[in-house]
């Protein structure tokens, strides 16, 4: 169960910077409520997932499934670039992430 709130967090990771992306001020109610919604909820998964996973590995995957995640969104939804270099990192990170599981995380 720890690794399903772990992979929850990341992906409320995505909410939480999508959201963040169209506050142009805390007076934005509606997409600083995602902010604050999306940021809470996702604090709360890792702290579940924490519990039995070591904390600086869930803390890598966490961070990496929302950065891998948010920029998949972008250039799916807002026509970020994406380039073969680029994409190139990205996958790289998931493959770190991979290595943290698969090495005993």
């Amino acid at each position: 169960m720890s690794w399903f709130y772990l992979v929850m967090s990341g992906l409320l990771e995505i909410g939480f910077t999508t959201c963040l992306r169209f506050v142009k001020s805390w007076l934005d109610i509606g997409w600083a409520i995602g902010v604050v919604f999306f940021l809470a909820a996702s604090i709360a998964c890792f702290q579940l997932a924490t519990r039995t996973i070591p904390l600086g590995t869930g803390y890598a995957i966490w961070t990496a499934l929302g950065t891998v995640g948010t920029v998949l969104f972008g250039v799916l939804f807002f026509q970020e670039p994406i380039s073969l270099l680029r994409f190139g990192f990205i996958t790289g990170i998931l493959f770190c992430v991979i290595g943290l599981k698969v090495t005993g995380g």
